[in-house]
């Protein structure tokens, strides 16, 4: 992107707003923080925009929402300029997408890159929040917006012995700028989660020996993609308008044209393999979402997972092999699903090994390669697609002080709680996009994403409107919907599996349910009803009498 001014040399020490995050959250509430007025300094830890499309840039990363659903809603004019050339475009063209929006609406301006955050503190005197960076900034903002995504935290590997390997070892999920060379070598990847399972099939193609560690086999669908389709993108085109507010009323924030709204135990099993088959053939999520009780009810769910595991048993040649492919100890879905290209076929290539760990479990990582409790796998490259501390490990990284000097950590150190996933009680004039708490991951980000930003766009310019200066959670509505979303979630299957959504795959974490599951629809009207009823649920306090306008907001002294 060539040299960006650093604006922490020349902005204000303070501000109105600091947005945590330069990816598709953070740009958007640039966007509609600056067209409301206020004064907004942005920092990212990255050398530019893009947020996880900046560090996801592993080999076959693409998004699982459909390129025109995975775009931003907000401007027409951007449809009509940008076109997606895939169905489920791959991480550089949607980088390219992200640089595209940030240079449309001139959205780098007050964002310090190369910066990370390391300290967020709530002064009570004055109502607002100091925020400290790596860079030596010390700013000073009224309000403090995250955006710093739910899956940016790569776990790191720890597994002995890796400081003894000679090769070269690499992130999927902090995958480095400089060429990674696999051709012609032997590689190990650690880990089949999304990112493993995409990578995979690709780095097969010219490694001369690609050995897969599998602890536990995950489910997966074929995305089918392929150019965008003309037919749909006109359809799409002809009236932007509808088609998003379609899909915003949607339970997952994406369009899902198969979904019956029928049990899949109401028909037959004829009817339930055709509507199966369908969904196998057309691609996205669909058959997780075809029939309405796929993700609540074990019988309804078994019948996916067979007809999964069926299609794996079609597809590997060797059946021992397809026998650890095969998930069996959790229901389809409550890990999450992942679309593929030609996964299960790449196990058939005779470069290809698969070792199970549940059988031989890795014992340390030597100067020539990985070490199982069986033998030793030779290795000059390993990739670690070992996953996330999901959703809130972004947000405790940024070791957040509340009121009373409360640290984030020690609020949470029980499992999170949060009203709506977007403010929490004593963490006043904070807001967190995709919060533990909403939708979030269970929904396409980028629609989730802007409802969230305009909520608290929203929010703050009614404090203005009204002469407000603080507005936190209130304890009794953040109790009560944490409960609802673990109340919600428990009538499902996916807390039956030991998954990133419960914080399993870290220890120590608590184990809960990270997400709302009740619907992206429903999330929608709830949240508008809180406007409607005066943001029932938040405490509001005014600026005191005595502070007259050194209450004002940066943004409005400016104008």
């Amino acid at each position: 992107m060539g040299e960006t001014a650093d604006p922490a040399k020349t902005a204000p020490a303070v501000v109105d707003v600091v947005v945590i995050g330069a990816g598709l959250a953070g740009l958007y509430a640039h966007h509609q923080l600056r067209a409301l007025g206020f004064a907004v300094r942005g920092f990212e830890q990255a050398p530019e925009v893009g947020g996880t499309w900046f560090w996801n840039r592993y080999p076959g990363a693409r998004c699982d929402v459909e390129s025109l659903d995975y775009c931003y809603g907000f401007s027409e004019e951007l449809l009509r300029e940008w076109r997606w050339s895939e169905r489920f475009a791959t991480q550089p063209e949607i980088l390219r997408y992200v640089n595209h929006v940030a240079d449309r609406f001139d959205l780098r301006r007050d964002i310090a890159f190369d910066t990370r955050v390391t300290a967020a503190r709530f002064d009570e005197a004055d109502n607002r929040w100091t925020v400290e960076t790596d860079r030596g900034d010390v700013v000073r903002c009224r309000f403090l917006i995250t955006t710093v995504g739910c899956l940016s935290v790569p776990k790191a590997p720890d597994f002995p012995g890796l400081e003894d390997f000679e090769g070269r070892w690499v992130l999927t999920g902090a995958w480095p700028r400089d060429p990674v060379d696999w051709a012609g070598k032997r590689v190990a990847v650690i880990g089949t989660g999304s990112s493993g399972m995409q990578s995979i099939p690709l780095i097969a193609e010219t490694a001369a020996q690609l050995t897969v560690f599998q602890r536990t086999p995950n489910y997966s669908v074929p995305a089918h993609n392929g150019p965008t389709d003309p037919a749909h993108e006109a359809e799409v085109r002809a009236d932007y308008p509808a088609y998003r507010r379609a899909i915003a009323r949607s339970k997952g924030g994406q369009r899902s044209p198969l979904n019956t709204g029928l049990s899949a135990l109401e028909v037959t099993d004829e009817q339930r393999r055709a509507k199966f088959e369908e969904a196998w053939e057309f691609g996205t999520f669909s058959l997780q979402g075809v029939f309405r009780d796929t993700t609540s009810n074990a019988e309804a769910n078994a019948y996916a997972a067979e007809f999964v595991r069926e299609k794996i048993r079609e597809v590997v040649k060797d059946p021992k092999t397809a026998e650890w492919l095969t998930p069996r100890d959790y229901p389809l879905g409550t890990k999450r699903l992942v679309l593929d290209t030609n996964y299960w076929a790449t196990f058939n290539r005779p470069n290809v090994e698969l070792v199970n760990l549940r059988e031989t479990p890795i014992e340390r990582i030597t100067a020539k390669g990985v070490k199982t409790t069986d033998k030793e796998y030779p290795a000059d490259l390993i990739v670690f697609a070992t996953g996330f501390d999901a959703v809130t490990g972004p947000l405790l990284a940024l070791n957040i002080t509340g009121a009373g000097g409360r640290a984030l950590k020690d609020a949470w150190q029980d499992g999170p709680a949060s009203y709506l996933g977007l403010m929490i009680a004593g963490f006043p004039n904070l807001f967190t996009v995709n919060g533990p708490g909403s939708p979030s991951v269970l929904t396409n980000m980028i629609a989730s994403i802007e409802h969230h930003v305009d909520f608290i766009a929203g929010c703050i310019a009614h404090m203005r409107a009204e002469g407000l200066e603080r507005v936190e959670a209130d304890a009794d509505a953040q109790a009560a919907w944490t409960e609802e979303v673990r109340r919600v979630a428990d009538k499902t299957l996916y807390p039956r599996a030991n998954s990133w959504y419960m914080g399993a795959n870290v220890p120590g974490k608590p184990r809960v349910f990270l997400a709302y599951v009740g619907g992206f629809d429903v999330y929608q009207d709830r949240c508008a009803q809180v406007v409607e009823s005066g943001y029932s649920g938040l405490r509001f306090a005014p600026a005191p009498k005595t502070r007259g306008a050194a209450a004002a907001l940066v943004g409005d002294q400016a104008g």
